[in-house]
């Protein structure tokens, strides 16, 4: 590969610095830097960030490739910056057994637009009866260090209790969908004024916390990992919160979606609007937003969840749940966090990159922008501002809830081990 160097980023916010790079690592950081040959990009007023770590992505592949591929998913990771992305397991068939795993895995690796780690499911089919064959998915080409039902919650305690048993014996980690089933059959939406106004069925906040309250008491009594997968509530803030206090092994994560929407644009009955957990109140939102600043939710994650048109487009009450997210995450975080003070451009590379590599083990991401490194890096244009068109997306589906919204930034370039993935804006 021919040398690249970025003249004048500010590394993570930080001075401005040139950046080389040589083949598949970072050769060296500093400034005024000098390379024969090389590539420039001019890059005065730009962010450099590791590449971006999503630990929740459904790529639908195998099964539904209606809404996304493992071709295009990545093409759109790349796009919003991404260099590595953890793949959901609900797929069909589900991916509950080393033969599924791989093949979402080599998919990833011919496609070439970002690292894909599959997630393997908790149960057999997801059907939260028996366990699946997670020693044999570990033990696979995949390596899956990462276990969950997403879509559906692990409501058996003693299935979960087992599932934190196994794991914690090669230092994996169950990431719990938090939905107890009794307590929103026929739910449409959160429960509360809205929801009263409206009459459609209420999705009580509390429906998530006993779940996460019954199990960060699981994983501090067996001494496992648990993940908390897209909270949403104020009181599962104040549980885990808790939890980490007593040194529960405790993370969490929260979607630019739950950091900015709320219930009140269900008023539209957009179906756009229509997600899993569903959108909470200001309230919700503020606490989670101050959350992620001060570190009781450990890192920003997309759950994008792709759906074709006719899932979307149709009634409320018939409409599938799940926004895509990829494309839009950095900018939705830059425009909740980074503008209101709540984190600086450091912060968003802890939540977004250092942070959900550590948890989901990612190999070579999430590392720093320094001599010897990976160079898997993105560079924003933090000064860009514009109207979301889905209609330039690379994801195959186009159910995003900020069409014709202005949100600033822009990811103009990502390198994946120095090959540049995304180029002025295009992908490569």
């Amino acid at each position: 590969m021919s040398k690249i160097l970025i003249r004048g980023a500010k590394v993570l916010g930080g001075e401005a610095q040139d950046v080389l790079i040589d083949g598949e690592t970072i050769e060296a950081v500093g400034t005024g830097l000098s390379a024969g040959g090389a590539t420039v990009i001019e890059a005065e007023g730009r962010i450099l960030l590791p590449g971006l770590v999503d630990l929740h992505t459904h790529l639908r592949e195998p099964g539904r490739e209606d809404s996304e591929t493992v071709l295009t998913g990545t093409r759109a990771a790349a796009g919003g910056g991404y260099t590595a992305v953890f793949a959901m397991a609900n797929t069909f068939p589900v991916a509950d057994t080393a033969g599924v795993v791989e093949q979402v895995y080599r998919l990833g690796q011919e496609h070439g637009y970002c690292d894909v780690q599959p997630i393997g499911a908790v149960t057999v089919g997801l059907e939260g009866r028996k366990l699946a064959e997670l020693g044999a998915m570990h033990e696979s080409a995949a390596g899956v260090t990462v276990f969950s039902d997403d879509g559906k919650c692990v409501d058996d305690a003693v299935i979960m209790r087992r599932a934190l048993e196994y794991v914690k014996a090669f230092g994996g980690v169950v990431a719990q969908h938090a939905q107890e089933p009794r307590l929103t059959e026929g739910a449409q939406m959160n429960e509360g004024v809205v929801s009263a106004e409206l009459g459609l069925g209420g999705w009580p906040a509390v429906a998530e916390e006993s779940i996460i309250a019954r199990d960060v008491l699981l994983a501090e009594h067996v001494g496992s990992r648990v993940h908390i997968c897209h909270l949403s509530t104020a009181g599962s803030v104040e549980i885990v919160r808790w939890a980490k206090s007593r040194g529960i092994d405790v993370t969490a994560e929260v979607t630019p979606h739950h950091l900015l929407l709320t219930d009140e644009l269900v008023r539209s009955y957009n179906p756009v609007y229509k997600v899993n957990p569903p959108l909470r109140t200001e309230r919700d939102v503020m606490a989670l937003r101050e959350a992620l600043a001060d570190g009781t939710i450990d890192i920003v994650a997309t759950d994008h969840a792709p759906h074709p048109h006719e899932d979307k487009d149709c009634e409320w009450a018939a409409a599938a749940m799940g926004m895509v997210g990829l494309e839009t995450a950095l900018s939705v975080v830059q425009h909740t966090m980074v503008e209101t003070g709540l984190l600086d451009w450091a912060g968003v590379a802890d939540r977004m990159s250092f942070a959900p590599a550590r948890i989901g083990r990612a190999t070579g991401h999430g590392r720093p922008v320094s001599a010897g490194e990976p160079a898997n890096l993105t560079l924003v244009d933090p000064a860009y501002r514009g109207a979301v068109d889905p209609a330039g997306f690379a994801s195959r589906s186009r159910n995003t809830p900020y069409e014709g919204r202005e949100l600033p930034g822009r990811v103009t370039h990502t390198f994946l081990r120095g090959r540049a993935t995304l180029m002025d804006g295009k992908l490569a």
